[in-house]
């Protein structure tokens, strides 16, 4: 798993990035979902590998990087600041432009960042995802029972914490057992991993305050892009035709397409884990997209 890639930890202003990097030529990142960890891109970044320099990291508050206190308004959780994390580190590694690529709540932190800094992201891909503020401005009763995870995991302090802490696999095995198609999509290890740092309460921490940050920061910054700006590079959007995304839109597409000019994509005959559940098909699409 991940042969011929380095292991790092990055120290940025906003937190320490915990992550590896392997491969040679232009360089790309890759950012993680939920319940995720960096340890998802196992089988499609050695692929990627053969033609760029891939680097696949835990964001803030996930897996083995860094977990800052929070404030009162969520905004150390907020995509923004965890977009910032991803920006410094890749510029302290030496790479001030890069394609990006990002699954679930990486694909959140990537839009946040290719509209907050769009001259470093040349190409972005986003998987299973519209933006935060069509979530919510599209939220009806389908979304509250299909997603209550999102306002589980936002529910004030202390209390999905000390759920979490009570039986942390219990959260993390319903996720990998019932949003996939493929069912045997992840290694024993790597489902340990997704459950070990489920059980650390810093951490379990760090991912509430994620969500509270989407319900408001990251609702809030949405909207003031809205009509304002849009993506200014080549995005690339690829979606379950199983999964809850392809249940909720219509046309989903069309969602992206408000916020960028040029989007391509397709849904894949999958459940909500594209990159572990069809890394073939994953590995196709983004090196025909990233070229």
């Amino acid at each position: 798993m991940f042969d011929g890639f380095d292991v790092f930890d990055i120290e940025t202003p906003g937190a320490t990035i915990h992550g590896r990097r392997g491969g040679s030529g232009p360089p790309v990142l890759l950012l993680h979902g939920i319940p995720e960890t960096h340890l998802m891109w196992h089988k499609v970044a050695p692929r990627l590998a053969e033609k760029y320099t891939v680097v696949a990291t835990d964001l803030r508050g996930w897996g083995d990087s860094g977990t800052p206190p929070s404030t009162s308004d969520h905004e150390p959780y907020s995509m923004r600041a965890i977009a910032r994390d991803q920006i410094e580190m890749m510029r302290i590694l030496g790479y001030q432009q890069f394609r990006l690529v990002g699954h679930d709540r990486g694909a959140r932190c990537a839009y946040r960042l290719a509209l907050d800094e769009p001259d470093a992201v040349t190409r972005l891909a986003v998987m299973d995802v519209v933006p935060i503020g069509d979530v919510y401005n599209r939220a009806d009763r389908a979304f509250s029972l299909s997603y209550w995870v999102w306002s589980f995991l936002a529910a004030p302090a202390p209390v999905p914490e000390q759920f979490i802490k009570a039986a942390p696999s219990v959260l993390v095995d319903f996720m990998l057992d019932t949003w996939p198609e493929v069912k045997d999509a992840f290694p024993p290890e790597v489902r340990a991993a997704y459950v070990k740092q489920f059980s650390d309460p810093a951490t379990a921490h760090a991912i509430c305050e994620e969500f509270r940050a989407a319900a408001t920061v990251d609702y809030q910054q949405d909207e003031a892009d809205r009509g304002n700006r849009k993506i200014a590079c080549p995005v690339l959007f690829l979606w379950s035709q199983r999964g809850q995304v392809a249940k909720l839109y219509d046309d989903p597409m069309a969602i992206w397409r408000e916020w960028a000019d040029d989007v391509r994509g397709e849904p894949v005959p999958v459940g909500h884990f594209i990159p572990e559940e069809a890394p073939d098909e994953t590995s196709r699409q983004l090196l025909d997209f990233l070229d």
